[in-house]
């Protein structure tokens, strides 16, 4: 399996394929909206518009397993619009650890282990994929993204 053979869905609900970014980098994160680390939201919008006619994506997978994310992912997606700006893609609410986590987070786990072990620990973990759909990098919560500018460029 790759990564393109998963299907996510976006905050209203409406699945689509990862193949749809073949050919394009990707920066994938789990997030919340009420963690000290929210504020990654500014950089990771700043990543996107100054990448994103290069083909690169960020995508956002609201998270509540960490206890720090609003009801609802269309409640989270707002928030990040309204006080970060946000415009890249945002997902549905998932789970990145345990019996109910989400089979694209299992598929990243699994494929970084040697990064920063097997569990997502916290909000903001970042994983980079290059145009080609392989995990080049897992990032930690307090990687700030734009210290992943030069990481990104080499994919582009």
């Amino acid at each position: 399996m790759s990564i393109y053979d998963y299907k996510v869905q976006l905050e209203d609900g409406k699945e689509y394929s990862m193949s749809d970014y073949k050919g394009k980098a990707m920066l994938i994160v789990n997030t919340a909206s009420k963690c000290g680390f929210t504020p990654q939201f500014e950089e990771l919008e700043k990543l996107y518009e100054d990448y994103k006619e290069e083909d690169f994506v960020v995508l956002g997978f609201p998270t509540n397993q960490f206890k720090q994310e609003v009801a609802t992912a269309q409640e989270a997606a707002q928030e990040c619009r309204l006080n970060y700006g946000v415009t890249f893609p945002m997902h549905s609410m998932i789970q990145v650890n345990g019996a109910q986590e989400d089979p694209l987070f299992t598929y990243l786990k699994d494929h970084t282990k040697g990064f920063l072990g097997s569990s997502i620990k916290w909000n903001f973990t970042k994983f980079l994929i290059d145009k080609e759909g392989n995990i080049v990098g897992r990032y930690a919560s307090k990687d700030k993204p734009l210290s992943l500018s030069k990481d990104i460029e080499k994919l582009l």
